[in-house]
């Protein structure tokens, strides 16, 4: 795909598919932070195309050994019975051979998802559905700007262990605790800072020559005002970023994207 597109952005969708899983193993990574990994053979044809894609992870209805799992009726994914919980999360790394998917649930205070992860016992059963698209980016993209809060983290390490050599990655992450940093490395040239304020943390920022992409995510306005703070840049062009909003205060699995492509 060449860079001098109108849009840089290359979408693929998937065929629906929603599977059950069991959780396998779990792995504190830092105090905000635990690693889940869940299996079953039914992943052996699971796809994830794309560094930010989602899937739906689906707990159990009251009284269910097994969640429902949704089915597509007139197009729209749709459950019998009660609306099972069920919260976006990134897929970190996908095991082929094994079948096995990890994701890493950043743990914001109490939730039925938050304690899911934290004290659901091995073996319990869930859903995963999707991801049902990716965004591919081409690979001669010169630089790359990853921002974003503790539900970017995910996202931005598989990117970086994804980026050749040849590319400089431009990295700042919002943390309330620092003690969730992270020793990340990249074949790319890493600049990486762990900040305070992800606001002031952008506007230090200028927005190189050459062709690049901007991607970053978290709370839905936060996100809001970075975009507009990103797109009054010199430099800046909407069709070469991607603003998502992860999480809305005070709202329940909330998942938005606030711009792409334009």
């Amino acid at each position: 795909m060449s860079i001098d597109e109108k849009t840089i952005i290359q979408r693929v969708r998937h065929p629906f598919r929603a599977r059950h899983v069991q959780l396998l193993a779990r792995e504190p990574v830092s105090p905000g932070f635990v690693r889940l990994t869940l299996g079953d053979p039914e992943l052996h044809d699971f796809t994830s195309a794309g560094f930010d894609d989602h899937v739906k992870l689906i707990l159990p209805q009251a009284g269910l050994e097994k969640p429902r799992l949704p089915a597509l009726v007139d197009g729209r994914p749709h459950i019998e019975g009660p609306r099972p919980v069920m919260r976006d999360y990134t897929p970190l790394r996908f095991d082929p051979a094994g079948h096995t998917l990890r994701v890493d649930f950043a743990l914001h205070g109490a939730g039925p998802a938050a304690d899911w992860a934290r004290n659901a016992p091995i073996g319990q059963w869930a859903g995963l559905a999707g991801p049902r698209g990716s965004m591919l980016l081409p690979d001669d993209l010169q630089w790359h700007w990853l921002l974003g809060d503790e539900t970017a983290v995910p996202a931005i390490e598989r990117r970086l262990a994804e980026l050749p050599a040849g590319t400089r990655a431009v990295v700042r992450v919002q943390l309330t605790d620092q003690a969730d940093r992270r020793a990340w490395r990249s074949a790319a040239d890493l600049d990486l800072q762990w900040v305070d304020s992800l606001a002031d943390a952008a506007d230090a920022l200028e927005i190189p020559a050459g062709p690049g992409f901007i991607w970053a995510a978290g709370e839905n306005r936060a996100m809001a005002l970075l975009r507009k703070q990103l797109l009054a840049k010199p430099g800046a062009d909407p069709r070469r970023m991607r603003i998502a909003s992860y999480w809305k205060r005070g709202e329940a699995g909330h998942h938005e994207e606030l711009g792409a492509g334009g």
